[in-house]
C-alpha cells in the first residue's frame, strides 16, 4: 500500500474530533506562519479566509436539528463564528492582531483533544 493510499485510508477512518482538531490545527499553523511572514490584508486573506469558512461550518452545524451537542455549547459556538467573522473583517483593515483568532482556535483545541476538561479538574 502506497503512503498515500495509507493517508486515505487513516483519513477516513478517523475520528470527526481527530479530523475537526487537525484543520483547526492546519489553519491555525496557515495563519500564524502568514502573520510572522509580515503578511497583511489582502495577502492574509486566503488563510483568514479558511478560518472564517471553518467557524461559518461550525456555526451551520451547530443549527442543525440533529446536533447532539448540549443547546449551550451550540450557542457558544455561534456566538464565537459571529465573533471570528467580524474580528476576521478587524484584521484584513489593520485594526486588529490575528493573536485572538489563533488564541479561540488553541482553545477550541484544547476542547476537542480534552486538554480543558483536565486543566478544569
Amino acid at each position: 500500500m502506497s503512503l498515500a493510499a495509507y493517508q486515505r485510508a487513516h483519513r477516513a477512518a478517523e475520528h470527526p474530533r481527530s479530523m475537526e482538531y487537525r484543520l483547526i490545527a492546519e489553519i491555525s499553523r496557515e495563519i500564524e506562519q502568514a502573520w510572522q511572514a509580515g503578511w497583511r490584508g489582502a495577502r492574509l486573506m486566503p488563510a483568514l479566509h479558511r478560518n472564517r469558512e471553518m467557524w461559518s461550518t461550525f456555526s451551520a452545524a451547530c443549527g442543525a436539528a440533529d446536533n447532539a451537542l448540549p443547546t449551550d455549547l451550540r450557542a457558544s459556538i455561534v456566538s464565537l463564528a459571529l465573533w471570528v467573522d467580524r474580528h476576521t473583517s478587524a484584521v484584513v483593515t489593520g485594526r486588529e492582531s490575528v493573536d485572538p483568532l489563533l488564541d479561540v482556535n488553541r482553545l477550541l483545541m484544547d476542547g476537542l483533544s480534552g486538554t480543558a476538561d483536565a486543566r478544569a479538574a
